[in-house]
C-alpha cells in the first residue's frame, strides 16, 4: 500500500528513484560517529544503509497529497535530461516518473499546487521538462509554492557563496526560472495556508527557506519535512547534519523543535527522502527520541 488517508487528505507515495546516493555515511553525514550506525544498522540495514557496499540507501520520491478537491504534490524529485555537472547521481536521468505518476491517477495537467519544500537539485527537477530544447512547466495548471527565501538565496543573480558549492548548478535555471518566467510561481514568507488541512511554515537551516507542510485534520496530524531529516538514523540522533546544510546550528535546532512537536503531537514525521515505509512516529526519550512506530506506506 502506497496510500494512507490522514483525516480527509489523501497522501499517495510516488517514486523517481531507490537506492545507492553512492555516499558513505561518513561522507553524508560527518558529524555522526561510526558508533552511532553500528549501534542501529540491525535496523537501520537494509532500508537506509547498505551494509555491504558501506553506501547509503535513499529515496527520490513525491508526495500527492489530495485535499479540498486539489491535487497537490510535495516535491519534484530529479527530473529527466538535466545536466548536473557538479551532481553527477542526479544528472541526464531519463526515468519513468511521470507514468508512476500517471499510475497513480495524477496526469500533469490535473495538478493543481506543487509544493517545492527548498530549491535543491532533487526537489524541483520535475517541475520543468524539456520541450524540444525549452525547459517548460510540467504541471501547466498548477501554482508553483516556493519560499521566496530560498528563491532569492539560489538565484545566481544575487551572488550567494552556497555550502552546497556547484552542487546545484543549473537547477534554478532549468528548473525555477521557467515556472517563474510563466506566471505560476507563488512565492511566500512566513507561512502560508493551503487550506483548511494544510498549511507551510518556515524551518530553516538545512537551506534558508527550507519549509515544513503542515498537515492537520480530522484528528490526524502529518509533517512533511522535506530534508529535515535525510536518513533514519536523524530521527534518533536529532543533532546530526547533513554534509549540504548551509546553517548546521539551525538545522540541528529546527530538527529538535519540530521533532518534539511531532512526538508531542503524536504527528507523523514525513521527509523527503527516507526509504522503507516512508516515514514515523516519533516519542520523547530523554534528551532524544525513538521511534514509536513506521509509517503505514509499504516497504519500498
Amino acid at each position: 500500500m502506497q496510500e494512507i488517508v490522514l483525516g480527509d487528505v489523501t497522501v499517495t507515495r510516488v517514486t523517481e528513484y531507490y537506492g545507492s546516493v553512492d555516499m558513505s555515511p561518513k561522507t553524508f553525514f560527518p558529524e555522526s560517529p561510526e558508533s552511532a550506525w553500528r549501534e542501529h544498522e540491525h535496523w537501520l540495514a537494509p532500508d537506509f544503509v547498505d551494509l555491504e557496499t558501506g553506501v547509503c540507501v535513499s529515496a527520490i520520491q513525491t508526495w500527492v497529497l489530495r485535499s479540498g478537491g486539489r491535487t497537490i504534490l510535495v516535491d519534484t524529485g530529479v527530473g529527466n535530461h538535466k545536466e548536473r555537472p557538479y551532481s553527477p547521481v542526479w544528472s541526464h536521468l531519463n526515468t519513468g516518473f511521470l507514468g508512476n505518476l500517471e499510475r497513480a491517477g495524477v496526469r500533469p495537467q490535473d495538478v493543481d499546487l506543487v509544493v517545492n519544500t527548498h530549491l535543491h537539485v532533487d526537489h524541483v527537477g520535475w517541475n520543468t521538462y524539456l520541450d524540444d530544447r525549452t525547459w517548460v512547466p510540467t504541471f501547466p495548471n498548477a501554482t508553483y509554492l516556493m519560499p521566496k527565501a530560498d528563491f532569492d538565496f539560489w538565484n545566481p543573480a544575487n551572488g550567494h557563496r552556497p555550502n552546497l558549492g556547484r552542487g546545484n548548478q543549473n537547477v534554478f535555471e532549468d528548473s525555477v526560472a521557467p515556472v517563474h518566467e510563466a506566471g505560476l510561481t507563488l512565492l511566500w514568507e512566513g507561512s502560508h495556508r493551503i487550506d483548511g488541512n494544510l498549511a507551510l511554515e518556515l524551518a530553516p537551516g538545512h537551506t534558508p527557506g527550507s519549509s515544513v507542510l503542515t498537515l492537520d485534520s480530522g484528528g490526524d496530524r502529518a509533517l512533511f519535512v522535506g530534508d529535515l531529516l535525510h536518513t533514519a538514523l536523524q530521527l534518533v540522533e536529532p543533532d546530526t547534519n547533513s554534509c549540504f546544510c548551509e546553517d548546521p546550528a539551525e538545522a540541528r535546532a529546527t530538527r529538535r523543535r519540530l521533532l518534539g512537536r511531532a512526538a508531542d503531537e503524536n504527528a507523523l514525521v514525513i521527509p523527503a527522502h527516507l526509504g522503507g515505509h516512508g516515514g514515523a512516529e516519533v516519542v520523547r526519550e530523554g534528551g532524544k527520541f525513538a521511534i514509536k512506530t513506521w509509517a503505514p506506506f509499504a516497504r519500498l
